[in-house]
């Protein structure tokens, strides 16, 4: 596997110039930028003019990672060349949330082959529900084929958000990649750090990602009275308290689910992921040492099964975290590259939702306000 790495700015523009070679003709270019960036067509033509041949794989972020760096209004950019793997994309549109179980399912069963290994998936960030979308995916793919990816962002706006698929950037897309062959080793993980405070409340009437009420009262009442100064600057204060969610059939400490908008006429809060009728609730705060550490922790988790260090990896962090850490915001991802090591290319956004399984046994779900990391080794 080679890789070029390279990220533009306003005021600097390109640190070196990308370019493919006779000695390095990319495959797959991830492109992680700002929505406003995205939104000029001009970059992304350029970026095809470089690699010409490469499937150009990205979407709009809240916070652009490019090495150790966490940048904003920027254009991360990482084209690989893989020596032994095949990849194939696959591409869809969804008109609403209700498409979104079907879409999975379809681009699955589009990848699906005797040689798949991985599927790499990037959504649209508020269309999409994701945990529809990964039960498409789950339901379709067999067991050791692991999906992880995640939802693209639009900083704290909550706006727009956009998907590169080989073709100028549209809003409610996804795209998935597939990956062949048995010399890709991919790792993973996925870990937050939030401390729960406050009552566990039953969740008393719900559709799919939209909750109206807990324990028999208006959720939005609920949460607005706990986070008091900080309602008014709903929905982005959202993601400083995010809810930590369990299933009745539960087992272990739950998923986190943040909030994507609401809804003052019909009291409700819609969120990234489906929120279940008959599942408890309990608000979450943060601890800075413990998210960095979640972040450190998710690195090893992908260390699981490799014996060596990956040449790539991918970091998918919540927009959530990085309103919290600020200007610590790069102490996560240098602690995921001293787990790493030095010759791991990092590259990755920060999102509206993350996509992997927590740990190397446990079953792919769509996550947020985590730190989730996909790697990827060729042998």
């Amino acid at each position: 596997m080679k890789i070029q790495q390279s990220y533009w700015t306003q005021s600097e523009g390109w640190d070196t110039t990308p370019n493919a070679t006779s000695d390095f003709n990319p495959q797959l270019v991830f492109i992680f930028a700002s929505t406003a960036i995205l939104s000029n067509h001009q970059h992304f033509e350029k970026i095809q003019s470089y690699y010409p041949d490469a499937y150009l794989v990205g979407c709009s972020t809240a916070g652009e990672i490019c090495d150790t760096r966490v940048r904003d209004e920027s254009i991360s950019l990482t084209a690989v060349s893989f020596e032994k793997t095949k990849i194939k994309q696959a591409v869809h549109r969804v008109q609403n949330k209700a498409d979104s179980y079907p879409v999975g399912k379809a681009l699955a069963q589009q990848l699906l082959t005797d040689d798949l290994v991985h599927v790499f998936i990037l959504s649209d960030g508020l269309t999409v529900n994701g945990t529809e979308l990964v039960r498409g995916f789950s339901e379709t793919l067999p067991d050791h084929v692991v999906v992880t990816g995640g939802l693209s962002g639009d900083g704290d706006r909550f706006q727009q958000t956009l998907i590169c698929a080989n073709d100028k950037p549209s809003e409610d897309s996804i795209v998935a990649i597939g990956f062949y062959g048995q010399h890709l080793k991919v790792g993973f993980g996925s870990l937050g750090g939030w401390d729960p405070f406050g009552p566990q409340r039953k969740v008393t009437k719900s559709s799919g990602n939209i909750l109206y009420e807990l324990d028999n009262h208006s959720a939005l009442e609920l949460y607005k009275q706990y986070l008091g100064k900080h309602a008014e600057g709903l929905p982005a204060t959202g993601l400083l308290f995010p809810l930590a969610l369990r299933t009745p059939n539960s087992t272990d400490q739950g998923i986190v689910r943040t909030i994507l908008s609401i809804d003052e006429k019909s009291q409700s809060m819609t969120f990234a992921g489906d929120i279940p009728e008959n599942s408890t609730v309990q608000l979450m705060k943060a601890n800075f040492d413990r998210l960095i550490d979640g972040a450190t922790d998710a690195a090893h988790l992908t260390q699981v099964n490799l014996n060596t260090s990956p040449q790539l990896a991918i970091l998918i962090s919540c927009v959530g975290r990085k309103l919290v850490l600020k200007q610590r915001i790069e102490e996560e991802v240098e602690g995921v590259r001293d787990v790493l090591g030095d010759n791991t290319i990092l590259t990755g956004f920060y999102s509206y939702g993350e996509i992997s399984p927590h740990t190397p046994t446990a079953r792919c779900e769509l996550h947020n306000q985590t730190m989730t990391i996909t790697t990827f080794t060729e042998d």
